[in-house]
């Protein structure tokens, strides 16, 4: 039987070993920390009995992914949660434009920009399913559905800010659509910053943006219940320093699958790989990071749109204007004193995750990678400016700067939240021209810095499995 070795036991690392037990290989996984979930964890961080999600909170990839689509997931313990509605994006006026699962009640909220938003979203939406498949691997590919995916690939190239003024002449449209935009973490105004946008409406209309109850941890722990009983070993508390650490790279035929960062890749396989591959490597460019902090709360948050709680999922920055601005603020090296700012508020769904009666909340923004600053006020400014007396409601809060996010989880370079910058360079070329593979035979690439980049949908670990499998094939050939 062959062997892999899978470092890290992020969603992609774990649906890595999946898809490789599957395949009839003997698969381990080895995580450095003590528990298993990179992005997809949850803890206690604030208070006992608050159980915060460590990164992701909300999976509209998740559920739409066709790889843990095809997995029998539910039986090992995830159960997804649908909030009312996807998301609320509140306004000044005190109303909040409402992104609905349903298409038509979604342009019925948007005024005379209603009949433009369900022209542009109809044809994605009927045909989501052959989408997803299509847009979660790497772009250049021979695509199943390529008429589908030439209409996808018109509106997704243009920049956020000139197809939302294109197409739309009212704010409520104009600000739906560029705060799911932002979710690229790039300025509004580059190529493909609509692509994001495009996709998660879609899902929204269609597979949803559901939580996980319990947590994100819920997830991960999922594919570790199914991955045993495949037979797959997972080993924490291990740190691979180097790949001769692994007792698979002594085994012919084995393969090692990494689900970390293309530097860290360079620092374990020092020896392994030739100068110009380490060098590619090295200079793969992360984008900006995320300060986040965790709330405890004594209540709710008392938005003044109450349409708010319906949704586990806010964004708080106003106009299309206040959030190009705010999002171009990272990549000049600077930040905005009015961030735009996405809220999750995942208690309001599933009681597990606080005390009977309390709370718990997110919020991040985005700010230059590495940045060394303290945005707490600011971001809760803008909480406290859609949500008077929010302040008052906070029992405990947690503070993560880039740093910390990093030191938690070391895929996180900078706070990059994306594996890495989703620029048109990088979306072709993920970290490089090799995308999964490297020059050393059996060793492969399988984290968010590969395609289709980041989220929590298993994508990455599981395209690269494939092509680790399909490679042992043609050399048994």
């Amino acid at each position: 039987m062959p062997k892999a070795a899978i470092i890290g036991s992020g969603p992609n690392g774990l649906s890595a070993a999946i898809t490789l037990a599957e395949a009839g290989f003997e698969t381990c996984v080895y995580e450095g920390r003590d528990t298993i979930g990179g992005a997809a964890s949850t803890g206690d961080v604030t208070l006992p009995g608050f159980h915060h999600d460590l990164g992701s909170s909300v999976y509209p990839m998740g559920v739409a992914s066709p790889f843990f689509r095809s997995l029998p997931l539910a039986d090992h313990g995830l159960k997804w949660i649908e909030p009312a509605a996807p998301l609320a994006h509140p306004l000044d006026d005190g109303t909040a434009v409402m992104l609905e699962h349903d298409l038509a009640s979604t342009a019925a909220n948007l005024g005379a920009d209603g009949p433009a938003y369900a022209r542009l979203f109809r044809p994605l939406t009927d045909h989501w399913d052959q989408l997803t498949r299509e847009i979660l691997r790497p772009i250049i590919h021979w695509p199943s559905h390529p008429l589908l995916l030439a209409r996808f690939g018109i509106f997704a190239a243009l920049p956020a800010t000139l197809l939302a003024r294109t197409l739309f002449r009212g704010t409520r449209a104009r600000a739906l659509f560029a705060g799911s935009a932002a979710h690229s973490v790039l300025p509004l105004e580059s190529a493909f910053s609509s692509a994001v946008s495009l996709v998660l409406s879609t899902a929204a209309h269609t597979t949803g943006w559901p939580i996980a109850a319990g947590g994100g941890q819920a997830i991960s722990n999922s594919l570790a219940h199914y991955l045993a009983s495949l037979g797959g070993r997972i080993v924490t508390g291990t740190s691979i320093t180097s790949l001769s650490d692994l007792e698979e790279t002594q085994t012919p035929g084995s393969v090692i699958l990494c689900d970390i960062s293309p530097r860290q890749l360079s620092r374990i396989a020092t020896n392994s790989l030739p100068p110009h591959y380490h060098a590619k490597l090295r200079n793969f460019r992360h984008g900006p990071g995320a300060f986040k902090l965790d709330w405890a709360l004594s209540e709710p948050i008392p938005w003044k749109a109450r349409d708010c709680l319906r949704a586990a999922t806010i964004h708080l920055g106003g106009t299309l204007e206040e959030i190009a601005a705010s999002e171009r603020a990272p990549w000049a090296g600077k930040v905005d004193q009015r961030p735009f700012v996405l809220v999750t508020q995942p208690s309001l769904f599933d009681p597990t995750r606080a005390p009977k009666g309390k709370h718990t909340a997110w919020g991040y923004c985005h700010v230059p990678n590495g940045f060394t600053g303290d945005l707490t006020t600011q971001i809760e400014n803008q909480v406290e400016r859609f949500a008077p007396g929010f302040r008052d409601c906070i029992v405990a809060r947690r503070v993560s700067s880039p740093a910390a996010l990093e030191s938690w989880n070391p895929n996180l370079i900078g706070g990059d939240l994306s594996g890495g910058a989703m620029s048109i360079g990088q979306l072709l070329f993920r970290p490089s021209a090799w995308l999964y593979r490297t020059p050393r035979k059996g060793l492969y690439l399988c984290s968010a810095s590969t395609p289709p980049g980041g989220g929590v949908h298993g994508m990455c670990g599981y395209h690269a499995a494939r092509t680790a499998v399909e490679d042992l094939k043609h050399k048994s050939r």
